[in-house]
């Protein structure tokens, strides 16, 4: 067994996934009703959210306590990154959606159990709320906002403690490492049976009366990451951006696109980063940080499901209006939550800055789920591997400005 297993960590890990990826897509057309297949992506994902959490809580508090010296010169700077490249897929996504409007045919109400939130005073609370909750709480919800708050909290505090203390905290964050990096090597076997049942799910019928409305999406979200992402790249290295951007892309936009979870994918960026040799202190910050505010993707689709919206109902958007608007996602888009569909419910408190009521808002949050199997997949892989491609252009900023070299 440790032979075959050497030999399949031996393979590059994308080699595996991309194996997976047509496994997967095969085994739909050959066999659509084997639904135990769709079970190894269910496993998977639900072994990276159940073990993202630890590994984010004891990093946190373990690069915190250990470490030597002052690293927020690079942290802040990943932050502004962050919030700026947020703020500019908003105003990019309105004026898109000026450029090419988009109206949607809107049935009856639709029917969520799930209420969504009536203001921006309100997602702020909860983000406030989130903040103190119950530790152990905030472990067993994946309240990442709680987590990072009490990690940074305890951290602090325990760089007082004595080296054993350090060491312990040190230690279990290592052996948890080792349990993600297994997870992560099973990795394909979960690809395959997410694109399994993908394929099986969803038919031609997402394309066919809704693709307008997913090529504009998908347009914004594209223009991000090709656009604007390498323009911010290349203000930190001052190198030609592309290799780090199609690096960032390969190794984790895939598993983002197919796990739908930001928050999933924060083991698989903590991996990439202790492979391009970044420092352990920063990114075991900024990663998870960047699960929770860097939300490019929700924004664009606040923006623009909002847009489109007011385009079918024939409303005129001015000037200011649009920057309101731009401003609004990108506040609400850092209280999405890090799960599959987590930015369409603040689609209604979008809408309202229109006067739209929540009868009509509601039928538009329903077109995000059925066009979601798409549009929160290139949602979620813009966000994710946005965390990476930022939070390594931060640090690789410092090396620059240290005289180090930049292996990209």
């Amino acid at each position: 067994m440790k032979n075959i297993w050497k030999k399949w960590t031996g393979i590059s890990l994308v080699k595996r996934i991309i194996v997976g990826l047509a496994l997967g897509a095969a085994l739909a057309f050959i066999a659509p009703n084997a639904s135990a297949i769709g079970i190894l992506g269910d496993v998977f994902v639900g072994a990276l959210k159940a073990i993202a959490p630890l590994l984010v809580f004891f990093l946190v508090m373990s690069s915190l306590c250990n470490a030597g010296k002052s690293h927020s010169g690079t942290i802040r700077t990943v932050i502004v990154l962050y919030m700026f490249s947020t703020v500019l897929a908003s105003v990019i996504a309105v004026f898109a959606s000026m450029i090419f409007p988009v109206e949607m045919a809107l049935k009856e109400a639709a029917d969520t159990a799930t209420a969504p939130p009536q203001g921006i005073a309100e997602v702020l609370s909860s983000l406030l709320m989130n903040v103190v909750a119950n530790p152990v709480a905030a472990l067993t919800n994946a309240n990442y906002v709680g987590i990072l708050s009490w990690a940074v909290l305890l951290g602090v505090s325990f760089r007082g403690a004595k080296d054993t203390t350090k060491h312990m905290l040190s230690d279990i964050s290592i052996c948890i490492s080792k349990v993600v990096e297994t997870i992560i090597n099973l990795a394909p076997f979960g690809i395959l049976g997410l694109v399994y049942t993908s394929v099986t799910t969803s038919g031609l019928e997402t394309f066919t009366v809704y693709g307008k409305l997913l090529v504009l999406l998908v347009g914004c979200m594209l223009g991000i990451y090709f656009v604007t992402n390498p323009m911010l790249v290349y203000w930190c290295i001052r190198k030609n951006p592309f290799p780090l951007i199609f690096k960032c892309l390969k190794e984790s936009a895939i598993t983002a696109f197919f796990t739908r979870s930001s928050a999933a994918n924060i083991p698989v960026n903590m991996r990439i980063c202790e492979e391009m040799g970044l420092d352990k202190d920063t990114y075991s910050v900024t990663i998870p940080l960047g699960a929770t505010i860097n939300m490019d993707g929700a924004a664009i689709t606040i923006t623009v499901m909002t847009m489109a919206t007011a385009h079918t109902l024939g409303i005129a958007v001015d000037f200011p209006t649009a920057i309101m608007l731009s401003v609004l996602s990108a506040l609400a888009a850092c209280g999405a939550s890090g799960v599959a569909g987590g930015s369409l419910l603040l689609i209604p408190m979008a809408c309202s800055l229109f006067g739209i009521p929540d009868t009509v808002s509601m039928q538009v949050v329903a077109v995000g789920f059925i066009i979601g199997v798409i549009q929160d997949s290139v949602e979620t892989a813009l966000n994710s591997s946005s965390d990476l491609l930022l939070s390594a252009s931060a640090e690789l900023r410092q090396w620059r400005l240290s005289g180090k070299e930049i292996p990209f």
